[in-house]
């Protein structure tokens, strides 16, 4: 008889996490411990200092816990946010309340993808901060639950030697994913089409070690929107998506998968729901203009109508396979969204995972499990079970521990 697939617990692929006060001061070297970042309190507000900035915690970062109507992005304090938000024991009183069986989790402070340490001038003591932070991940974090956290650590994005150094000393500790921002050209790093495949020593270790190259929503160098007034609830409305496609087209019109056959990338927090649409508008465009794009690449300014000069392409337009790379190597997850469960059959059951973002104000949690669920009426329990865990084990190779009790859906 078939194991039966049980639904009652999910792996969540984008969660985060607020630093605790005590992270760098108890795990950076005393050479730096007097410059690393320190939590300030003034008033009532918390700001961490770093260099020569201070980043607030908005509320709305730390919302689960308060009813919507106090919800607020002002700046806030440790005191008044939920314990699991920073404490790990408390973390997994809260999983276990929201049917989380396994937690892949961002850091805050540091930025998505430690754009903190990028951004900063002293890179010696960056590089000496951000190992601290993949340190305390492993060692406070990840060690205190066996099977509870999916570890994606942060790398020096400044110097590509540096990043494979970073990977290589966390792989016997058991890194599972490494965050990048979404778009590296806006960040002012090389890009995917680096002609001198600036890159690439990164993604060969992460395709040797089956490391999954995650890419958050938001990390793309700057603030989406439509214009300079438009009301920030439409600018958040707009946001989940609109960078996370451009990164997947990025990704599939460049020679990365190509050169690197067996790397997987995960669009976090990107949601699914856009997918069917630009991976039809993608080969539709191909299809429209491989004759000449094949020719080599001419970019149009369509402000004043001329052409630039071609270039050589790095990709082979006329065999380019679009859905087929997506299909190998991409994957998404969502917290709501049904547009993009309904059109799983175009997405792939096997490209979808789900995600709870705790203890961001898109989170359901403590209902984490049957808001999923809810959405996957209709569909088959072993897809429910892909999407609920079975994806995210597969795809980041991680083996989650037994589940504490069982629940009742």
């Amino acid at each position: 008889m078939a194991e039966r697939k049980r639904l009652d617990w999910l792996v969540s692929c984008d969660d985060h996490i607020m630093e605790p006060p005590s992270l760098w001061q108890n795990h950076v070297s005393a050479k730096f411990r007097e410059r690393a970042p320190k939590l300030l309190h003034e008033g009532d507000k918390d700001f961490w200092v770093f260099e020569d900035r201070k980043t607030p915690m908005l509320g709305l970062l730390t919302a689960m816990g308060r009813p919507r109507e106090d919800w607020t992005p002002e700046p806030t304090t440790y005191a008044s946010m939920r314990p699991g938000c920073y404490d790990v024991k408390e973390r997994l009183n809260d999983m276990d309340q929201g049917g989380i069986l396994a937690s892949l989790c961002f850091g805050t402070v540091t930025g998505f993808a430690g754009q903190m340490f990028l951004n900063a001038t002293d890179k010696e003591l960056s590089l000496a901060c951000l190992k601290a932070w993949n340190d305390w991940l492993f060692e406070e974090w990840v060690s205190a639950a066996p099977g509870r956290f999916i570890p994606c650590i942060q790398i020096p994005l400044w110097d590509v030697n540096l990043a494979v150094a970073e990977v290589e000393r966390c792989l016997p500790k058991g890194v599972r994913a490494i965050t990048i921002p979404e778009n590296l050209g806006a960040n002012g790093l090389p890009t995917l089409n680096d002609r001198n495949g600036y890159w690439d020593p990164l993604w060969a270790v992460a395709e040797r070690a089956q490391i999954v190259i995650c890419m958050h929503q938001g990390t793309g160098g700057k603030r989406m929107r439509t214009a300079i007034d438009t009301p920030e609830v439409a600018t958040m409305a707009w946001a989940i998506g609109t960078m996370s496609s451009g990164c997947m087209l990025d990704w599939l019109f460049s020679p990365v998968f190509h050169r690197f056959p067996a790397l997987n990338i995960a669009l976090s927090e990107g949601g699914i729901g856009w997918m069917p649409y630009f991976l039809e508008r993608a080969e539709e465009v191909l299809n429209n203009h491989r004759s000449w794009a094949s020719k080599g690449d001419r970019r149009i300014d369509h402000t004043t109508q001329s052409l630039g000069e071609a270039t050589e392409n790095l990709v082979d337009f006329n065999t380019l396979d679009i859905r087929k790379l997506f299909h190998q190597h991409v994957s998404g997850c969502f917290i709501k969204d049904e547009a993009g469960l309904a059109t799983l059959n175009i997405i792939g059951e096997d490209n979808v995972c789900v995600e709870t973002d705790y203890p961001h104000s898109d989170c359901k949690w403590p209902n984490s499990i049957e808001h999923v669920l809810n959405q996957m009426r209709g569909l088959s329990d072993d897809v429910k079970y892909k999407i609920l865990r079975g994806n995210a084990e597969r795809i980041y190779r991680f083996t989650p521990s037994e589940p504490p009790f069982e629940r009742r859906i």
